[in-house]
């Protein structure tokens, strides 16, 4: 068996997620680092690594060996939850991949997704739509991260099933908002489809997470270059639609900014 894998910082915040003692089900694996990490830090006794793609999942397999830890991780050729059947896994982890995609493995696997105890989700993009697909799913966020790494912002978060989370504090039926009057009025005058809930994560924003801010600080210097650039255009009226576009991510990002200064 080799030494101590070592993992990223974006794996090492999903592999803190998950709960000690569950069998873990990683799809979309890749080298498979993660599943390995977690049965060499002795966190959970099983895992199935799966992924679509036959390159990655030979990587996983490679490593797996070279860990000695052929019996303690399956691998499996599988377009999202196809291979797997209900009851199989605890956590199931799913990240690294586009917000569209990881909501198509979830809807098109809810007989066998809905078997977890717990989803440990990273999606790359189309984040606020992504947290309100998993409301609508029926589930709760229960918690969130958010890491830097290499210039890039990774926000995850983990997910239980509504009804073993009746003491959530971001319950369905009343979405975080904002607590500070600058947030307040910020909304009111904003028209973003989404909430500062589903935009940054109601937990980074409840504790303020630093990693979060650095975020919306970088987030709002790009939109007031954007807004100088296309007010600065020859003809503004051909891109009056996204100066408006621009002009309520910019609210938004700044009602969230608010939360910091309360």
């Amino acid at each position: 068996m080799g030494s101590n894998i070592q993992l990223s910082k974006r794996l090492s915040a999903i592999g803190e997620m998950v709960t000690e003692g569950n069998r873990l089900v990683d799809v979309g694996c890749d080298h498979g680092y993660l599943p390995v990490y977690l049965i060499q830090e002795k966190k959970i006794p099983f895992a199935i690594a799966m992924d679509v793609r036959t390159g990655p999942l030979s990587r996983a397999q490679e490593h797996i060996r070279q860990f000695g830890m052929e019996n303690y991780i399956k691998t499996r050729l599988s377009d999202g939850l196809k291979e797997l059947k209900p009851g199989e896994g605890d956590t199931l982890v799913i990240a690294g991949m586009g917000g569209p995609l990881m909501e198509r493995i979830l809807t098109d696997g809810k007989s066998v997704r809905d078997s977890f105890s717990e989803l440990i989700l990273q999606p790359q993009s189309d984040i606020p739509h992504f947290r309100r697909f998993i409301r609508t799913q029926g589930y709760e966020i229960v918690e969130e991260k958010m890491v830097e790494e290499d210039g890039k912002f990774y926000p995850m978060m983990r997910v239980i099933p509504e009804d073993k989370a009746p003491n959530s504090k971001t319950p369905k039926d009343n979405p975080y908002h904002g607590t500070s009057p600058e947030a307040q009025q910020l909304l009111e005058r904003e028209s973003s489809p989404y909430t500062l809930e589903e935009a940054f994560g109601a937990y980074l924003l409840k504790e303020k997470d630093p990693v979060l801010y650095r975020y919306l600080l970088r987030e709002a210097r790009i939109r007031a270059n954007i807004l100088k650039q296309l007010e600065g255009a020859a003809q503004p009226e051909a891109v009056e639609a996204r100066i408006l576009e621009v002009k309520e991510e910019a609210q938004l990002i700044a009602a969230a900014l608010a939360e910091y200064e309360g």
